[in-house]
């Protein structure tokens, strides 16, 4: 049990009615899962109030109110604080709760548009190999050491996400890299939290949706980099036409990291092949087991952090050429025709045109591309004409299929994408709805050495179509077929 006075720290208060000499057992943002004895914070969130659940709230047990509304009608023996920010108050509040365990820990953030996921696994298997006992928390999944949680969110909301850093630290973790989402910066989960370093990878047209214009994403991210304090390293990618405005207002260290110009992290790609890259870092080659320019700046952040937390360059380099990225990511099997398929998670136009262009680089000149690419319901809508023109440009054949419909009609969104197409790309082009026959499809298609992309979804394990999250497996599926796939 904790003192309500002592959660409140740093928490602006506007209001108070009633005693904060309350013991609080826990902190809750959902009304179903409140106890006796639970603080109750009412969350204005995109879809649902939680002002609405107050009432609820109290019936269940709850002792305590942080609201940015007051009931007209306040209970007896119940406390209510008001607060300007209820997303900002609960960040506060978790990481007091939990006694501030980001700051027993070297906590690194890595934020960007396309890349936060593989820098995140890659830091995480490299300072494993290193010896160290770490945490990860990412899209794919959070792990503390070998125990595997699986994720929900690209970051978990701020209660949750600080009891994970509690439970990380209470298990001797001390190194913990963490994808930082522009979700999470904007709704204060990540606020109150102490970083050591930050890492800032590209920042590309997704979300806008959310964030309205580019230039909010852009100021969102940048946020992140402002609230660093002098104590931390902050790493940004030269190459990125917004890396320098990432950092321009940091008080952290700044360094960054290049393939095109002079940095303190500077890398040269000597050969790119299906088999891996060759690069020079910072003058030392080494033989990397990832794919494409993409992961060479992912490669460039890794060693830059792994530099800023003191590890010999030596020992950095020699590791990370024995390691995989993350699931998902550029994720290759090869069928018995010796056809490639690669499945990848590229669910914006940058990341489709990134691993396209890759794939054009690693051809030997004969094979086909064969793109199977959809766009997600409930996003973003604005994209979905380009990433179909991208599939078209640098495929020879594209399927247009669904991804995750969500709410949306699955046929409507395609027909959103087919606005992107000229008659020479529609030429090129087949829709088909259901995601496993546009797969099957495009394995028919494909002859021998030929290259089959299936774009947008990456590690996931299911297919979201109104609301139900059915099993389905792009990987997997697209290597059954391949396996079962037979040329004259």
């Amino acid at each position: 049990m904790k003192k309500l006075q002592d959660i409140l720290y740093k928490v602006h208060l506007k209001e108070v009615q009633g005693s904060t000499a309350l013991d609080v057992k826990d902190l809750q943002i959902n009304s179903v899962n409140v106890t006796q004895d639970s603080v109750f914070i009412a969350i204005k969130g995109e879809k649902v109030d939680g002002h609405k659940y107050i009432n609820d709230a109290i019936k269940q047990g709850a002792i305590a109110i942080v609201c940015e509304d007051l009931p007209k009608k306040l209970k007896e023996n119940i406390t209510y604080i008001k607060v300007d920010n209820t997303h900002e108050a609960v960040a506060f509040m978790a990481n007091n709760f939990y006694k501030e365990p980001s700051k027993k820990i070297k906590l690194v953030g890595i934020t960007g548009t396309n890349g936060k996921t593989t820098i995140a696994t890659v830091l995480f298997k490299l300072f494993t190999k290193l010896g160290y006992k770490c945490g990860l928390l990412s899209t794919v999944q959070n792990q503390i050491d070998d125990k595997i949680i699986p994720a929900t969110h690209t970051t978990p909301d701020a209660i949750n996400l600080n009891a994970l850093l509690a439970q990380m630290v209470q298990e001797k973790c001390t190194h913990v890299f963490m994808e930082v989402s522009s979700h999470a910066i904007h709704q204060h989960r990540v606020t109150g939290l102490h970083f050591t370093g930050g890492i800032f990878s590209n920042i590309t047209h997704d979300h806008l949706d959310y964030h309205k214009t580019f230039e909010e994403y852009i100021k969102v991210k940048k946020k992140f980099f402002d609230d660093l304090p002098s104590s931390s390293f902050a790493i940004s990618n030269a190459d990125d036409k917004n890396g320098a405005v990432m950092l321009q207002n940091t008080n952290a260290s700044k360094y960054y990291y290049s393939l095109k110009t002079a940095a303190a992290f500077k890398g040269k790609i000597l050969d790119n092949a299906l088999t891996g890259l060759q690069m020079l870092i910072n003058d030392k080659e080494v033989h990397f087991r990832l794919i494409g320019e993409f992961n060479a700046y992912n490669l460039l952040a890794v060693y830059g952090a792994a530099k800023c937390l003191g590890e010999n360059a030596d020992n950095i380099l020699t590791t990370l050429s024995m390691l995989t990225g993350a699931e998902g990511r550029f994720d290759y099997v090869i069928g018995n025709q010796l056809i490639i398929g690669i499945v990848d998670y590229a669910h914006t136009p940058d990341a489709l045109e990134n691993v396209l262009s890759t794939i054009k680089k690693l051809k030997k000149g004969y094979e086909q591309v064969i793109t199977v690419v959809g766009c997600g319901g409930d996003r973003d809508k604005t994209k979905r004409p380009i990433m179909a023109k991208i599939a078209c440009s640098l495929s020879d054949k594209v399927i247009l299929t669904s991804d995750n419909p969500r709410n949306e009609s699955a046929e409507q969104i395609i027909k959103d994408m087919e606005q992107g197409l000229n008659s020479a790309a529609k030429r090129k082009s087949l829709s088909i709805v259901d995601r496993r026959d546009a797969i099957e499809k495009a394995v028919s298609l494909a002859n021998e050495e030929d290259i089959i992309l299936v774009a947008g979804k990456g590690h996931e394990k299911y297919q979201d179509i109104n609301g139900t999250k059915h099993p389905f497996d792009d990987k997997k599926i697209l290597q059954e077929l391949l396996n079962q796939k037979t040329i004259d």
